[in-house]
């Protein structure tokens, strides 16, 4: 009875992992799919354009409450969170030609979002590479409820 227990116990776990990892695998997919889709801008290249004061649509699409961790400032900007993409971009940007480009904290969710534009008509969105992560690794400016932030490395100490 105890030795068909732990087998029983075994196959749970066994087949929990699989799927657990079939997901894993299947989001990556679409991750995938989505980037290939929309493509990716590196967040110099969107630096370049927002110091030149060239059109561009800075769009971000992480939820309220990760807005704290600061933002992206660019001439033209909205916050939709990634949920209310679909129901909310129509009233905000009316030209399906305007480059467009999406960011979340680091990545995923702005590719999904930049591929769905693109299937709403948007030919011009596209992600920025590495989310808000990479932006601020880059050593760009985060715009806070404090001021503007830029992230630099202290030296090491030998």
């Amino acid at each position: 009875m105890k030795r068909e227990f732990l087998n029983l116990v075994t196959v749970v776990a066994l087949t929990s992992t699989t799927v657990l990892m079939a997901g894993f695998a299947n989001t990556d997919k679409l991750l995938a799919s989505a980037k290939k889709e929309a493509g990716e801008m590196e967040p110099k290249a969107l630096k370049v354009l927002i110091d030149k004061e060239e059109p561009v649509i800075v769009l971000d699409v992480r939820e309220s409450e990760q807005r704290s961790e600061g933002e992206i400032y660019a001439d033209e900007s909205y916050a939709i969170t990634r949920g209310n993409l679909e129901f909310v971009i129509g009233n905000k940007v009316k030209d399906k030609n305007a480059l467009i480009v999406t960011y979340c904290r680091s990545g995923g969710r702005g590719a999904l979002a930049a591929q769905q534009l693109r299937h709403l008509g948007y030919k011009n969105a596209t992600n920025l590479k590495g989310g808000l992560k990479a932006w601020a690794r880059s050593g760009y400016p985060v715009e806070t409820g404090l001021g503007t932030v830029i992230i630099t490395k202290e030296p090491e100490e030998e």
